[in-house]
């Protein structure tokens, strides 16, 4: 048994079965790779042709909501604009309330001044002689 083409012939031949076995096991692994290289594949394609009109849409939407942004900030300025309007409206208001309120009053108390001046009772009027003799 130590023939050397023996153990040669005998180690070639387990070389070719282990080979032949790792080529059998591989076989489903390979073919699950090619399944998975063809999906992707697939996907790469429909990304390619959606993507873009995707990327499209969000860059007009981004440039909608841009605007829509500067339209309401233009509402808020006016808004604050109106509300500063009202505002001074409303003091000015106050302001000619209380005038009237202070000319009311005078008007009343003049026409009470004048009331009790004219209800006195008038003093007897002096002759010019009582004065000269004082």
């Amino acid at each position: 048994m130590i023939d050397p083409l023996f153990w040669l012939g005998l180690s070639i031949l387990l070389v070719a079965a282990s080979l032949t076995a790792v080529l059998v096991a591989s076989i489903p692994a390979l073919q699950e790779l090619a399944r998975a290289a063809r999906s992707a594949e697939k996907f790469f394609d429909t990304l390619s042709r959606e993507l873009p009109p995707t990327l499209n849409a969000i860059r007009n939407t981004s440039l909608e909501i841009t605007d829509l942004t500067d339209d309401v900030s233009e509402g808020v300025k006016s808004a604050g604009q109106v509300v500063k309007q009202f505002d001074q409206s409303l003091n000015s208001a106050k302001r000619q309330a209380e005038n009237i309120q202070v000319g009311t009053r005078s008007v009343f108390i003049g026409i009470k001044a004048a009331l009790i001046s004219f209800s006195r009772k008038k003093p007897a009027k002096r002759s010019a002689r009582t004065l000269t003799n004082q």
